[in-house]
Parts: C-alpha cells; structure tokens; sequence
C-alpha cells in the first residue's frame, strides 16, 4: 500500500525540481523529504532519485509513479473538498499567503475573524509577492492567495483559479517633507522626471508596473535605491534618498520626515483573493473569503 504523505513529497519534488524547493513547499525540512523518498524507494522496490550534479533528478521510475501520484492527490483533495462542502463544517487546516502589505494590514483582522468564529479551523499563512502566491495555489501548496494588479496593468490568471475583489487601494507619491513638490494638494508623475525613485525588486510585479507606467508618460526612470517592504521605502524617503509610490494599504504610521500627496490622476491597486475553482465547494474557503472582504471593508 502506498504511503500517501509519501506521495505527496514525491509529488512536490516533482513540482519543484529541487529537494529544497519541495522542503519549502511542503514547509518540512530537506532531511524529511530525503527521508520519505528513502522510504517511498524501499516501499515499490525500485530507484526513484538519482543524482545530478549537486542535485538531484526523479528517474523513469520516479516520473511515472509521480504522474499517478498527482492524479491521485488531485482526487483525495476532491474528495477532501466534497466530504467537507457535504458535512458544511469549517474544518480542516487552510494554508494562505498575502503580499507583504496586505499581509500587515489585512491577514492580522481576517484571521483574527476567522479563528474566533471557526476555532476547529486550522490556519497557516505566510508572505508571498503576488507570483509566488499564485504559483502556489495552482500547485497545490496554498488553498487561498491575497494577490494585486494595478488599474492600467492587469495580472493575467491561469486557466483554474477564482478570484474576488477585496478592495481598491489607493496609491500617493511619498516625497521628503523639503522636496520641491511636498506643498502641493496634487501632483503629476510626469514632474517627477528628474527625482531617484525608490522602487521594488528587480523583475517584482509592482516595480514592472512602476517603470511602465512612467515611460509610458515619457519618463525614463532613475532608480536608486530597491526595497520590498513599503516602510522600508518610506524610510529611505525620510533620509532624503528619492522618492515612492505608497499604497495606502499598510503604510501607516508614516514616519516623520515624509509627506505622501495625490496623483492628479488616480492611481490604484486592485487587491484581490484567488483560489483554485475544484476547491469552490469547500466551506473553509467560503467563510475565509468572507472574512477577508470584511477586512478589506474595514480598512478601505
């Protein structure tokens, strides 16, 4: 008889290529996935790993006994979801991810919610930039992901995947309290053409969008300083360093030294939730989603 956890780190090596990868997937350490490919090796009897180079790669074996193993998890997540949509009790265990300012203004009141109204409930979060929680959802690790795209600049979805809005966040520039504009009631990107700005990480959604959205004004950023978290931008603000978009979401407190002014033209991020549509039935995830619009209510 197979060992289903087995198959399902046999699965997550498969998915991730890497015995790291599938340790950050599974949220286990590497040793344990050895382990249990050790075990799962011994149990059918035939070599599922082999090395390459520093790392390793799954044999004929190991791909075709991974090909079965996806289907079968795919059907005991049905049947999971189906047992579960059919008792209408929130149960179980829900894995999350949220991008790093909606995981500060947003996660802290909707899982507060939702342990209080469903403590048989078991919640796991952590914080992922939008790619990285959709990857996860699709794969399988995560059953919800707090995800954004900006008003001139969707993200596209892959085929599977429900989302629902949460809310609209609007976006100001963030500027030195003694920057030549910090007076103004509004202000244009386009006059900002000569300023460093301090942006997200190379290749990051939300910096894509920052340098689109300024050539398409005909401005060619100066980009001087990268950095993930908003108060951490806001911080490199308030030594005078550039200046930055600062999404209302989960910007507070501004630190002194700043002073945050709106576009005349109205920048927003869209802030939404996506999970995978096999997974729809499910109460735990009728009730979070819930719980996440309410949070998105109270802070917007």
């Amino acid at each position: 008889m197979l060992n289903l956890e087995r198959l399902r780190t046999l699965d997550a090596l498969a998915r991730h290529g890497s015995v790291s990868g599938a340790a950050e997937g599974l949220h286990i350490t590497t040793s344990a996935v050895s382990q249990q490919m050790s075990k799962l090796e011994r149990e059918v009897g035939q070599q599922l790993l082999a090395k390459n180079g520093r790392g390793v790669r799954l044999t004929d074996a190991g791909r075709l006994l991974a090909e079965h193993a996806a289907r079968i998890l795919s059907q005991v997540e049905l049947a999971q979801s189906d047992l579960e949509a059919q008792r209408g009790q929130v149960v179980g265990e829900l894995r999350l991810s949220a991008f790093p300012t909606a995981a500060r203004g947003l996660l802290p009141l909707a899982l507060s919610a939702l342990r209080e109204r469903h403590p048989a409930l078991r919640l796991r979060s952590c914080e992922l930039e939008p790619e990285q929680g959709i990857a996860g959802v699709v794969r399988g690790d995560l059953d919800l992901a707090v995800v954004l795209d900006w008003y001139n600049k969707p993200m596209a979805l892959p085929d599977g995947l429900v989302k629902a809005p949460i809310l609209d966040d609007p976006a100001d520039v963030a500027m030195p309290v003694d920057h030549r504009l910090a007076g103004r009631e509004e202000v244009d990107l386009a006059e900002f053409a000569d300023d460093e700005w301090i942006t997200w990480g190379e290749g990051e959604f939300c910096h894509e969008w920052l340098m689109f959205t300024l050539r398409s004004k005909g401005i060619e950023p100066i980009v001087g300083h990268r950095a993930a978290e908003t108060h951490t931008q806001l911080g490199l603000v308030a030594a005078g360093l550039g200046v930055c978009i600062a999404p209302l979401l989960g910007r507070h407190p501004v630190p002194a030294g700043v002073v945050t002014v709106p576009l005349k033209q109205r920048v927003r991020r869209h802030v939404y939730v996506v999970w995978r549509a096999d997974a729809d039935r499910r109460p735990s995830i009728r009730v979070a989603v819930k719980a996440l619009r309410a949070a998105g209510e109270s802070v917007g």
